[in-house]
């Protein structure tokens, strides 16, 4: 058993994806979220699962009005959609994604993740 909520008081960078458990070919992550440093992109093939945990995040999809999704809401971004979040206040999240997507899609920035730095 994991608890999400314990399990991310050991993360220590925001935006730093933690992979916590797999279904199938999908991992289970946790992130904090603070600020605005995710950029623009898409994950090309996969869909990518947002579920708040605790906090307000800001979900910004290209071309459609920002909302902000609270505790308990849950988001699917389907495969080829620009997006980015943010949050003004800690958030924490859950993401379920395919073992094969990059944490920010082709996009590199200073807080892109390697699988490998997620595991």
């Amino acid at each position: 058993m994991i608890n999400l909520i314990e399990t991310l008081k050991e993360v220590e960078n925001y935006f730093s994806p933690k992979v916590v458990g797999e279904v199938n070919n999908e991992y289970i992550k946790v992130a904090k979220i603070l600020g605005e440093e995710i950029p623009w992109h898409n994950h090309e093939n996969e869909d990518e699962s947002f579920f708040i945990l605790e906090g307000e995040l800001l979900m910004e999809i290209e071309n459609e009005t920002p909302f902000t999704m609270k505790k308990g809401d849950l988001y699917v971004v389907k495969k080829g959609v620009n997006h980015r979040v943010s949050s003004k206040k800690e958030c924490l999240i859950m993401l379920i994604e395919s073992k094969t997507t990059k944490h920010t899609g082709d996009v590199k920035s200073d807080i892109t993740k390697s699988i490998e730095e997620q595991l």
